[in-house]
């Protein structure tokens, strides 16, 4: 019994040559290609999501049984002992404290700020860091303090 299928036809010397039909065209499947793309757009979110910037200064904080970190807040002002302010990095005097302040601000939006002191701090010092702060313009003023264990 000899049969040849219709979409194969001999050639001479040349083995069996088999005809595609025209209407099937090779193509992209985009169900696998919107899910890797989701993938990756999910895995980029949480790692940017997971990455957190502090920049303050390194100090020993104070315990409180309710401290929470806020991580929205741009500009970190820390006082080290007493006359030791620091805006993010840069060391500032007291009386510098409020234009330093007003040039971190942009855009005339005024910022929040992280205030980090050391729990040696006098309390008078850290009042007058508050006077400063207020005199800036800005009123968004977190105390930071780390957990109790």
């Amino acid at each position: 019994m000899n049969s040849i299928s219709p979409t194969m036809t001999p050639v001479k010397g040349a083995g069996m040559k088999i005809n595609v039909p025209e209407g099937s065209q090779p193509r992209i499947e985009m169900l696998p290609l919107i899910d890797i793309v989701f993938l990756l757009l999910v895995v980029f979110i949480y790692s940017m999501l997971s990455m957190s910037v502090h920049r303050g200064l390194s100090v020993t904080l104070p315990e409180s049984a309710v401290a929470d970190i806020e991580k929205q807040t741009p500009v970190s002002v820390t006082v080290k002992g007493e006359n030791n302010i620091y805006v993010d990095d840069e060391r500032v005097s007291l009386a510098d404290l409020p234009g330093r302040l007003q040039s971190a601000s942009k855009k005339g939006a005024s910022p929040g700020i992280l205030l980090f002191a050391e729990e040696s701090v006098s309390y008078q010092t850290l009042f007058a860091v508050l006077d400063q702060i207020t005199l800036a313009g800005i009123h968004d003023i977190s105390l930071q303090a780390k957990l109790k264990k």
